[in-house]
């Protein structure tokens, strides 16, 4: 993290307490925590209202944004992706750029072309709301899961991907059990809460755990994807990317080592180990 100019510290039990008190040291007599990594300026955004805001920013700039409307095909000339097929009709155009999370295999099928890219469920959970605030965002490598807390108060406890493969929404009760006794072990007042509701979504993820972002080799398609469970985070400046090489034609520096073609050229990405921490 520190490579890329993150503020990130790791910090003794006695620290912890400090900043998380509410933390269990001894784990439960499970699992003790020997220590952590510590990121001051991490914080959590509300997602649906930043996707209003960017929705409204693009609809000021001149963007169409069709809702409730499905891709059921590419259009193709020589070869060539001209534009797209949806169930409200055909669009023309000169760029396609699929941007699609969780079933961009399917659609780059369409396209003639096989992406390396698996799609696991990922599944979450809230409590009702807790009365105290909690500020920190706890995750563990180790136990598999993370807690914050929402603007509402309720608390927000998720695991790791499920290892099959799979398009599957459905959320089952051994993640509930699971991930809260884990959870449990490091922070007892959850044991007070009660589980809300639950829901599930899905991630493409590459063999590197990065993102795939630009030409694909298929004139006037391009990709970003790939993204895992941390695209959200960093989008914002994946996008400014994207933009740039659809108006300019050319690979901005930044997102060229994250082209399709290093997986031919055996130049993947060595992102593994920092994807439980995004």
């Amino acid at each position: 993290n520190k490579a890329f100019g993150a503020e990130t510290h790791f910090i003794t039990p006695q620290e912890i307490k400090e900043i998380a008190p509410e933390v269990d040291l001894t784990g439960g007599g499970v699992w003790p925590v020997l220590g952590a990594s510590y990121h001051p300026q991490a914080a959590t955004a509300r997602h649906d209202r930043v996707n209003w805001a960017l929705a409204e920013g693009a609809n000021r700039r001149g963007v169409h944004i069709h809702q409730r409307t499905a891709v059921t095909g590419l259009l193709m000339e020589k070869g060539r992706v001209v534009g797209v097929e949806t169930d409200q009709g055909a669009i023309s155009a000169d760029i396609v750029l699929s941007a699609v999370g969780g079933h961009v295999t399917g659609l780059a099928a369409m396209a003639g072309l096989r992406l390396p890219i698996r799609t696991h469920p990922l599944q979450a959970y809230v409590t009702n709301h807790y009365a105290r605030s909690f500020d920190p965002i706890i995750a563990s490598a180790s136990l598999l899961f993370y807690v914050s807390q929402t603007a509402r108060g309720e608390m927000l406890i998720g695991a790791e991907l499920d290892r099959q493969p799979s398009y599957s929404y459905r959320s089952g009760h051994n993640l509930i059990q699971t991930c809260s006794q884990r959870a449990m072990t490091l922070l007892p007042f959850l044991r007070k809460l009660r589980i809300l509701r639950q829901w599930t979504g899905v991630c493409d993820m590459s063999p590197d755990y990065s993102p795939i972002m630009g030409k694909t080799g298929i004139d006037g398609f391009y990709i970003t994807t790939g993204w895992g469970t941390w695209g959200f985070k960093a989008i914002p400046v994946g996008g400014e990317q994207m933009a740039q090489l659809i108006a300019t034609g050319k690979t901005p520096d930044l997102i060229r080592p994250f082209a399709l073609s290093r997986f031919v050229n055996d130049r993947t990405k060595a992102d593994r180990g920092s994807a439980g921490t995004h």
